[in-house]
């Protein structure tokens, strides 16, 4: 599984990679997680608003950092 996290670099969008890692991590789960902040392709995904969170080419979050039980969701374990 491919996750992105979409962002320029703010403190949101570091603790979304950190919480993600985490959980990816407590669970075992199987994951590859990159940031991205290259502007032109966050545009790809048309996110206006970040952090975002991009799980094998589908968007599944955006403008929030997600909590532990929605990474959980996201990451489907």
């Amino acid at each position: 599984m491919e996750v992105l996290v979409l962002g320029p670099g703010c403190k949101k969008c570091v603790l979304t990679y950190n919480a993600i890692n985490k959980v990816a991590e407590e669970t075992g789960v199987d994951v590859s997680i990159r940031k991205v902040e290259d502007i032109v392709e966050i545009m790809k995904y048309n996110v206006m608003s970040t952090p975002a969170v991009v799980v094998d080419g589908e968007v599944k979050v955006k403008g929030h950092v997600p909590s532990e039980a929605e990474i959980k969701q996201i990451l489907g374990v």
